[in-house]
């Protein structure tokens, strides 16, 4: 009996002593801002979709100059007749059963079309280009809303710790309150309202461990991570807020921005595309000139020559007669043997060959060519169109952008005044609460007060941060936070 305790026992030492160290041995990750953002870039399902987008402009950009070459096309036939025909190769009719090959090879090349195939192979270049840029309008569009989400969980994070630490504050004074109604030194009605703010910031705990758990979830949804409560972010130790140093205005910004933005290099090449385009249609209505050339042969079994194998037969045949005399007049007959001519002999001797220029003037063809240059002239207008509207939109966002940070600062700065001074009010409240001078009700007010003061400092810094970010961001500058 005591073996077997030992041997259980033991065995349950060693499961605990393996479970322990497989949990110490695991390491949770935690994600970074770029971590966040770089997972986002590949695995994103709007950027693999645009990756097909650019792989199949390559495709298009190769196929538009390989159409320039020259082609080249062969071709072959193996036919049998039936009946009454005529031969191509002898020009005779045939009745039985014939076989014929025939044998082709041709070649094509456009010489002008009014600059069609070159202008077309600049155009499928420049839409390549312009689909790079797309796909970078992605993803800054992405980094930055990954960038977003970020900095609302860190927000959610230091709401949840502000609301934990007012909980902690009037758990305290509920204990303190509950020994002072025992001891008869308070009245009830002080606790139930203590006990009511209690109730209130329990809930407010609650609210903000939901709002944080709905930004993990908003994020992990965002860069396409499969959805866990084990998510973490990396909470940095943030720079204090604080106006830039170099003064840089929403001017300055929007010049640089201007010149690098892919939304706008991206809708300038679209213009670029939309003027080749025009200069193709124009290639429509003007003269085009191509070469020519061809190599044919075949082969046909009625095309007979005589058989060398077999001797030739010579007959006499009367053809009239002598008036006088009426003598026979006989002429010699010579009769030969026939094979069918061999397929090696036809090939040679059946082979022709063309070469030839061909020109084609293009003078009434229902309008379509003056058809297709009104519209291009329209995409062209459209397209100068949309990049007026990316300019218009980049203005806006960068001068929203900056307004938002001056403001967020200015009301940061407000905040933080208010709540150095709510602070204060505060702790003077719980002095005169402590020595029984100031009501509950008054004195959960003022807690009141000071936790919205706290909560507003908070959106005001972490709007700062994202909008600054955004102007860094069109600067040039990657996307990442400050530390200290």
């Amino acid at each position: 009996m005591h073996t077997h305790r030992f041997w259980f026992r033991l065995l349950t030492l060693m499961i605990i002593m393996f479970t322990g160290a497989s949990r110490a041995g695991f390491t949770q990750k935690i994600w970074t801002l770029e971590d966040c953002i770089n997972y986002a870039l590949e695995n994103n399902l709007d950027i693999n979709k645009q990756l097909f987008t650019v792989e199949n402009n390559k495709d298009v950009l190769l196929q538009s100059g390989l159409n320039m070459l020259p082609n080249l096309n062969a071709n072959g036939t193996n036919v049998w007749n039936f009946g009454q025909t005529i031969d191509m190769y002898t020009n005779t009719f045939a009745t039985n059963t014939v076989r014929s090959n025939n044998f082709y090879i041709s070649s094509n090349v456009v010489l002008y079309s009014g600059l069609q195939k070159l202008n077309t192979y600049k155009e499928k270049k420049i839409n390549l280009l312009a689909s790079n840029y797309d796909l970078d309008v992605i993803k800054n569009s992405i980094s930055l809303s990954v960038a977003g989400f970020y900095l609302d969980i860190l927000f959610n994070l230091e709401l949840l710790d502000v609301a934990r630490e007012q909980l902690r504050i009037t758990t305290s004074q509920a204990e303190r309150m509950q020994k002072l109604v025992d001891a008869g030194s308070s009245a009830k009605g002080d606790l139930l309202n203590i006990l009511a703010q209690k109730a209130a910031e329990q809930l407010n705990v609650v609210d903000a461990e939901n709002r944080l758990y709905i930004s993990n979830l908003s994020l992990q949804q965002l860069i396409d991570l499969p959805v866990t409560r084990d998510f973490l972010v990396e909470k940095p130790s943030l720079k204090p807020v604080q106006a830039p140093k170099n003064k840089i205005t929403a001017d300055l910004i929007f010049e640089h921005a201007l010149k690098t933005r892919p939304e706008i290099k991206s809708a300038e090449l679209r213009v670029e595309s939309a003027q080749k385009r025009l200069a193709i249609a124009r290639g429509i209505i003007q003269p085009s000139l191509s070469l020519s050339g061809s190599w044919g042969t075949g082969y046909s079994g009625v095309a007979e020559q005589i058989d060398p194998t077999k001797p030739s037969v010579v007959d006499t045949i009367p053809i009239g007669f002598v008036q006088n005399t009426h003598e026979i007049v006989l002429m010699p007959q010579t009769t030969n043997s026939y094979r069918v001519k061999s397929f090696t002999d036809q090939l040679r001797d059946n082979s022709n060959q063309s070469v030839g220029f061909y020109l084609n003037i293009p003078i009434f063809n229902g309008w379509s060519g003056r058809t297709a240059i009104s519209q291009a002239k329209i995409q062209k207008s459209q397209a100068e169109l949309d990049l007026g509207i990316q300019t218009r939109e980049l203005r806006k966002l960068i001068e929203q952008s900056y307004a938002d940070a001056a403001s967020s600062l200015q009301k940061y700065n407000a905040s933080q005044e208010k709540v150095n001074a709510q602070t204060e009010a505060f702790k003077y409240a719980q002095q005169k609460f402590d020595v029984g001078v100031m009501t509950s009700f008054d004195y959960n007010n003022s807690k009141k007060d000071l936790t919205k003061a706290e909560s507003d400092l908070l959106q005001a810094k972490y709007d700062f941060i994202f909008k600054t970010t955004i102007l860094d961001f069109y600067m040039g500058n990657p996307i990442r936070i400050d530390r200290e």
